[in-house]
């Protein structure tokens, strides 16, 4: 019973003590309640968190890419049947036009123009028959010796030996131009690209042999959207980035189809890139860029201040001391300065959030200062504890 007395005693010592300390912090002014209620702060963005619409000049640049071509570029083919005796080049050979580059056994061809040269030759033979004997009778009729209708007769036997003879001799010509053509020789100045037959290999007509390729002038073909081709125009300069050369190199745009490709929104251009040192080689990967000169005054924003949601861009500005978030449409962008035109939803003496913030709401007080000071060490230490915290 003592103890539980003593327990009571020290426990309502202790609850006066707690009811005199908020009394006399009452007393003294301390925060009460109401005082620490949460007072409503404006949001502080210094002189570089925010931005003014600029009126610049944004240059249009327009990129496309693929893979070089080489428009001069031949397909050697057998032009008769037989045996691939050599090759006298391999891949990545240099070769000019009318280097023999092989030889295919042409004995069919061979026997079979000796046998139409001897054809010529009897053809001949017969002709000169029939001009001696149209001859002869020719002389007789005039001594009327025979009738009018056997000089007919010679005649027509003439003419039809003269006929035999240039049937004969263009078939002869034919066989001479299949062995001339058959010869494996090269059509252009170029590089051996690609082999397919190796000698003593049975080629038939118009098999495909090798490829040569002239790499002195090379193309890009890539699709230009149907919104930007217009202002595209043949012989403008490009700027031709080729894959593992560190600086682009000129180029030229060579020709633009008439035409939209089929299943794009897209038309073709060809731009065409000089290589006279070969330096680059077909079917390397590049990207073409035109850049072409603005002159409308836009205004532009940094391309950090725009947002995207839900497919609309917008902006965050500060007006009348409170954050408005406003609804854009944007035009060019320029990646070298890495400012965007804003067409609508934007004045010029407007001042925007220059960079993105998380959790912003629109209406919440803001201003503009010339630069947040933090705190001190020492003014930190030297202020009350309330503060402080």
């Amino acid at each position: 019973m003592r103890k539980l007395w003593l327990v009571g005693g020290v426990a309502v010592v202790i609850a006066a003590g707690v009811a005199f300390g908020v009394v006399s912090r009452a007393k003294s002014g301390g925060p009460s309640a109401e005082a620490k209620k949460p007072a409503d702060v404006a949001l502080e963005f210094t002189n570089g968190e925010v931005a003014h619409p600029k009126l610049l000049a944004l240059p249009e640049h327009i990129e496309f890419s693929g893979a070089l071509m080489a428009p001069r570029t031949a397909i050697v083919r057998a032009k008769a049947s037989g045996t691939l005796l050599d090759l006298k080049v391999a891949e990545g050979s240099r070769v000019t036009a009318g280097q023999p580059l092989g030889s295919i056994d042409l004995a069919d061809l061979q026997s079979r123009a000796a046998e139409r040269s001897a054809m010529v030759d009897q053809a001949q033979a017969k002709l000169t028959e029939a001009e001696r004997s149209y001859k002869a009778n020719e002389d007789l009729a005039g001594q009327h010796f025979i009738s009018s209708t056997a000089l007919d007769t010679s005649r027509a036997t003439l003419d039809s030996a003269r006929a035999q003879l240039k049937s004969a001799q263009a078939q002869l010509d034919t066989s001479r131009v299949g062995i001339r053509d058959a010869a494996l020789v090269a059509p252009i100045n170029g590089v051996i690209g690609k082999r397919n037959v190796v000698p003593g290999e049975k080629v038939s007509a118009e098999q495909e042999l090798m490829t040569i390729v002239d790499l002195r002038s090379l193309e890009l073909a890539g699709i230009v959207g149907t919104h930007q081709v217009s202002m595209l125009r043949a012989g403008q300069p490009v700027a031709v980035r080729v894959e593992g050369q560190s600086s682009p190199v000129v180029g030229r745009i060579d020709r633009i189809a008439p035409t939209v490709e089929p299943g794009t929104r897209g038309i073709r251009v060809v731009v065409v890139l000089d290589n006279p040192k070969e330096i680059y080689r077909a079917g390397q990967y590049a990207s073409a860029e035109v850049v072409l000169d603005d002159q409308t005054q836009r205004l532009t924003l940094p391309a950090t201040a725009v947002g995207q949601e839900s497919g609309q861009d917008f902006v965050w500005t500060v007006e009348k001391g409170a954050l408005v978030r406003r609804i854009v449409i944007t035009g060019r962008r320029d990646q070298a300065t890495n400012r965007v035109e804003v067409s609508k939803g934007l004045s010029a003496d407007m001042v925007v959030l220059a960079a993105r913030f998380d959790n912003l709401k629109e209406g919440t007080a803001a201003k503009v200062v010339a630069q947040r000071v933090a705190p001190t060490a020492s003014a930190a230490s030297s202020a009350p504890a309330g503060e402080r915290s």
